[in-house]
């Protein structure tokens, strides 16, 4: 993407990845793996619904970061279409990778909604194959990519625990 072009493209391009990958990981497996043959699932009652909240919360920030990628960062959240701008706004300002939190987020609210432990497994295995692709990629090509603007952002910003903006 040029640097003159219109966010509008970013976020047509950003919906498109949203849902194509996210649809997949975030709803297309988690369904499958809940509704298998066999699957364990809890009897948590009306408790239950309580899932709601970390999926609403999952959604909400999903969106927001969608956004901020398309809008501010004039790009995706796609490795093979990064933004053109570093994103630190919004909840980027309070933690470096709030769409994978926000996804974690989503996955336990389906757990706990559909009753399906596996989606706990699922989610554990989402956050361990995210950080290390965080660490040993993501961290490295923004270093690359941005250098200085991004060692600032690094120090100032916590990679996973969200923290007050200083």
């Amino acid at each position: 993407m040029t640097g003159g072009e219109r966010p509008s493209g970013a976020i047509v391009r950003t919906a498109l990845f949203a849902i194509l990958f996210m649809g997949s990981v975030l709803v297309y497996v988690p369904y499958i793996l809940a509704s298998g043959p066999g699957t364990a699932h809890w009897t948590l009652g009306p408790w239950r619904y309580l899932g709601l909240l970390p999926l609403a919360a999952g959604i909400a920030g999903l969106g927001r970061c969608l956004r901020d990628f398309a809008v501010v960062g004039r790009g995706t959240p796609a490795p093979f279409d990064p933004p053109q701008q570093l994103v630190a706004t919004g909840l980027y300002r309070w933690v470096r990778n709030p769409m994978y939190l926000s996804a974690l987020l989503l996955l336990v609210g389906e757990a706990m909604l559909l009753e399906a432990p596996v989606l706990l497994g699922y989610a554990a295995a989402f956050f361990l194959v995210t950080h290390l692709f965080v660490v040993l990629y993501e961290e490295p090509a923004l270093q690359r990519r941005f250098a200085g603007s991004y060692d600032r952002y690094r120090q100032a910003v916590p990679r996973w625990l969200p923290r007050r903006p200083r």
